[in-house]
């Protein structure tokens, strides 16, 4: 009777065992790691902008040189992030689609801007697209000037951004199930047809984060942008350098100030984005 009525009673389920230590030890290591490295030092950021006043908060924010400062910065950000994604796919696709002599080598210098220091990145392009330099020389004549203006710093921004596309879409490719291609195109659908109704919702996910991860990076780059934009107020310079040249004149709060007008947009457009993402799988039927 005692066995029949122990073999009869549910057995017990064995809690999985697990690499690392229980929950709590790493959640609370978790935490205490990213309150370290990320909390604190955003929130001496924002404390360091509260001791001003509403109207100097105000006042240094929205300066002339400081809105300048705003529209070139997103707007470089923005044209950088948006040439990545188109010349970023095709990059990925490249590495993803086709068989080629140097393929392990063109895989390698993706990476290269991950690799190479910011500031040789902008002393690079700055000797190359200068009115001296081995293409500027050529362009400048003709009245195409790439250095010193605006146009150097779309340039650089799309040089450092270009790999956070290309490594975001290329696992999705690699991934991607090409059995849906090959009955798309059986059932007769065209090669746009079926790029856009069976490659492109998959990999949209993944081109919308390679584009923020970009666009982030764009905003906040600095060493490879001073040395091709030439730096002139109210025409080619960057907010990251309104808020170096307001450390340099020991205006704490003023480059706080700006530094967290940047933080909170930043964020803003990361959970836009992260929205998007979001809406994009609940209407392709990936998981959330």
């Amino acid at each position: 009777m005692l066995s029949s009525s122990a073999a009869a009673a549910p057995a017990k389920r064995r809690a999985p065992a697990r690499v690392l230590p229980g929950f709590k030890i790493t959640l609370g290591y978790t935490l205490m790691y990213l309150c370290l490295i990320v909390l604190i030092p955003l929130s001496a950021l924002v404390f360091k902008t509260f001791t001003l006043t509403w109207d100097q908060f105000w006042a240094a924010v929205t300066g002339p040189r400081v809105m300048a400062s705003y529209r070139l910065t997103f707007g470089a950000s923005l044209i950088a992030a948006l040439v990545n994604v188109v010349f970023g796919l095709l990059v990925a696709w490249v590495l993803v689609r086709y068989q080629f002599f140097g393929k392990k080598v063109v895989d390698a210098l993706v990476d290269l801007p991950f690799a190479l220091p910011t500031a040789v990145a902008g002393i690079s392009l700055t000797a190359l697209l200068a009115g001296n330099g081995w293409v500027g020389q050529y362009l400048e004549p003709m009245g195409i000037q790439l250095a010193f203006n605006a146009n150097g710093i779309v340039i650089a921004l799309i040089f450092i951004g270009l790999p956070f596309v290309v490594r975001t879409v290329q696992p999705v490719l690699e991934d991607a199930e090409k059995e849906l291609e090959e009955a798309a195109t059986c059932l007769g659908a065209s090669r746009w047809q079926t790029f856009s109704k069976v490659i492109f919702p998959s990999i949209a996910p993944a081109l919308l984060t390679g584009f923020a991860m970009a666009f982030a990076r764009g905003m906040g780059e600095y060493g490879s942008v001073i040395f091709i934009a030439g730096n002139m107020p109210m025409i080619s310079e960057i907010t990251p350098l309104i808020i170096i040249g307001k450390l340099e004149q020991y205006d704490y709060a003023g480059a706080t100030a700006v530094a967290t007008v940047m933080l909170v947009i930043s964020f803003i457009l990361l959970l836009v984005i992260n929205g998007l993402q979001t809406w994009q799988r609940r209407h392709s039927g990936a998981p959330v």
